[in-house]
C-alpha cells in the first residue's frame, strides 16, 4: 500500500470510528483520551499494546456496531471479558478491543439452579451471588479470572474432580457469531456450536451471556493445605501419587510448589503444599481421608478446618495482583512414579524466589468421566495437569523466569500425553500457529473445529486467540 493509500484507509478508520462512538451506548477510548492507559491495560503486565481504540460496552447492544466497524475497517479485533487472559488475546497492537468488563450482572435463580452471567463477569462475581443460596458454578482458583475466557477454554479449579470443569456445567449461552447471527445455543438449539464453544475458545463469536447449572454447597466446605519443606517434597509427591489412587469425588486436591506471599506468614522458603477441598456435608469422612495421606507423609505445618467457599476462592487472590508479569505452560501426564518425580523436583528445586509456582491438579473423577468428544476439551484421560507459572513485578526478571517455565514444560515432555490446556496456548506473547493448535486439540477434534468455524467464522474475524483457521484461509 502507498502513502496516499495509506493516508486514505487512516482517514476513513477515523471516520469509521467516530460514526462508532456515536452508536455506543458505553465509550470509545482512543489514544488521546486521558483514560486510554487504564483502557487499554490488561491483567498481564508482560503485554504491553497499544491498540487504536478500545470500545467500552455499555450493553450487548455494543457488540454489533464493534463488529460491523472491526469487518469494514480491516482492523483486528480483540475480545476482552475479564481481561486476565495470560496470553493478552484481550487487547492488540493498532486493532479494535471490545471491552466487555462492564458488562457483570449475575442473576441466579435458586429453584432451578440456573445462574446466568454477563460476559464482563469475574469469578467473584459468580460467587458473591450464588453463595448465599447454598450454591456454586465451579469455576477456576483466582477470584479476578474473567467467568467467559475461563469458560470456554475450559476452566480447571477445585470442582474439577466432583462437578467437572466450568464448560461441563454450562447448560446454554447466547452468542453473536462471526457471520452476525444471533444465535441462542445449548444441547438442542444449535447443537453444534454448543459443543464447539465449550472448548473452542472465542473462535466463532462473542458470548453475550452464560448460563450454568450450579451446584449445591455444604453449609461449610472441609479446606486445608499441607505444607512440606524441601527435605519432604519427594516423600511427599510419593505419598500423594499413592493417596489419588482411590479418592471419591468429592475430594479436590491441588499440589503447588511455592515461594508464599509475606502476608502468608511462611517465611522466605519454598513449601510443597497439598491443597485439598472436600465438598460434602460429612467432614468426618474427609478429615479420615486427609488422615491417610498424613500418615503416609506427616507434613512440617497444616492448616485445615471449615471455611466458606468465597474465602476459599479467593485465598490465592494475593499472588496474581492485577499488573504481574505472567507466563504459563502446562502438561498433562498419568504417572507419578520415581522417574516423573524426577523430572518434577529437577526443576521444581529451582523454585528458589517469590514469582515462579507449579501447581500439579489431580483430575479424574467427574471431569474423567465426560465422554471424549462431548465437549470440544481436548484431553479427558490424564490423571494430573501440571502449571507451571510467573507472576513477578520486576521486567528485568522476564528473561530468566520465562526460561525456567520453558525449561520445566520440556523437562515433562517425554511424560505429556496428548492435549494443552488451550486457555494458555499463546503464552509465547505471538500468534497461535495453526500446527499448535491442531496439537493441541487432536486431529479428529481440531477437523469438526474447522467445520465449525467455516460455519459460523469463515472471514476468521476472530482470531486473537488458540486460533482455528478456516479451511479457506
Amino acid at each position: 500500500m502507498g502513502i496516499v493509500d495509506r493516508g486514505e484507509h487512516d482517514d476513513e478508520v477515523a471516520r469509521a470510528l467516530e460514526a462508532l462512538r456515536t452508536r455506543l451506548t458505553g465509550t470509545l477510548v482512543e489514544p488521546d483520551d486521558p483514560l486510554y492507559d487504564e483502557a487499554r491495560r490488561v491483567w498481564n503486565g508482560m503485554i504491553d499494546v497499544r491498540p487504536r481504540a478500545v470500545a467500552r460496552a455499555g450493553s450487548v447492544a455494543d457488540i454489533d456496531p464493534v463488529l460491523a466497524t472491526a469487518q469494514h475497517t480491516g482492523l483486528p479485533l480483540a475480545v476482552r471479558g475479564g481481561g486476565h487472559n495470560v496470553a493478552g488475546h484481550g487487547t492488540v497492537e493498532g486493532g479494535l478491543v471490545l471491552d466487555l468488563s462492564a458488562l457483570r450482572r449475575v442473576d441466579v435463580d435458586p429453584g432451578t439452579r440456573h445462574v446466568t452471567v454477563e460476559p464482563g463477569a469475574t469469578l467473584a462475581d459468580v460467587d458473591r451471588a450464588t453463595a448465599p443460596h447454598g450454591l456454586a458454578v465451579p469455576l477456576g482458583v483466582v477470584s479476578a479470572t474473567g467467568v467467559a475466557g475461563l469458560t470456554v477454554g475450559g476452566g480447571v479449579g477445585w470442582l474439577t474432580r466432583s462437578n467437572g470443569l466450568t464448560l461441563d456445567n454450562l447448560v446454554g449461552a447466547e452468542v453473536v457469531t462471526g457471520t452476525r447471527e444471533h444465535l441462542h445455543v445449548d444441547a438442542e438449539r444449535n447443537p453444534d456450536l454448543f459443543w464447539g464453544i465449550r472448548g473452542g475458545g472465542g473462535n466463532f463469536g462473542v458470548l453475550t451471556s452464560f448460563t450454568f447449572l450450579a451446584r449445591r454447597l455444604p453449609p461449610s466446605v472441609l479446606g486445608g493445605n499441607l505444607f512440606y519443606r524441601r527435605p519432604q517434597w519427594r516423600t511427599a509427591l510419593q505419598a500423594y501419587a499413592r493417596w489419588t489412587a482411590d479418592l471419591p469425588d468429592e475430594m479436590n486436591s491441588i499440589i503447588s510448589i511455592l515461594r508464599l506471599p509475606p502476608g502468608f506468614g511462611m517465611g522466605d522458603e519454598p513449601f510443597l503444599i497439598v491443597g485439598f477441598a472436600w465438598m460434602s456435608p460429612d467432614h468426618e469422612d474427609g478429615l479420615r481421608l486427609v488422615e491417610r495421606l498424613r500418615a503416609d507423609a506427616p507434613p512440617d505445618e497444616e492448616e485445615v478446618g471449615p471455611v466458606q467457599w468465597p474465602e476459599w476462592q479467593s485465598a490465592m487472590d494475593e499472588l496474581f495482583p492485577r499488573g504481574a508479569r505472567g507466563y504459563w505452560k502446562n502438561a498433562s501426564f498419568s504417572r507419578m512414579d520415581d522417574e516423573v518425580i524426577d523430572a518434577l523436583l529437577g526443576f521444581a528445586t529451582e523454585v528458589t524466589w517469590f514469582g515462579t509456582g507449579i501447581d500439579i491438579h489431580h483430575m479424574e473423577g467427574f471431569f474423567g468421566r465426560v465422554p471424549a468428544g462431548a465437549t470440544a476439551f481436548p484431553n479427558r484421560s490424564s490423571r494430573y495437569w501440571l502449571n507451571v507459572y510467573g507472576y513477578w513485578q520486576d521486567p528485568a526478571e522476564d528473561a530468566r523466569l520465562t526460561a525456567f517455565a520453558r525449561r520445566a514444560h520440556a523437562a515433562m515432555a517425554p511424560f505429556a500425553e496428548l492435549g494443552q490446556y488451550v486457555n494458555f496456548l499463546g503464552a509465547e506473547q505471538g500468534p497461535v500457529t495453526p500446527e499448535a493448535a491442531r496439537q493441541a486439540y487432536g486431529e479428529r477434534t481440531h477437523r469438526r473445529l474447522v467445520e465449525l468455524k467455516d460455519r459460523y467464522d469463515p472471514g476468521n474475524i476472530f482470531r486473537l486467540n488458540h486460533n482455528i483457521v478456516p479451511s479457506a484461509a
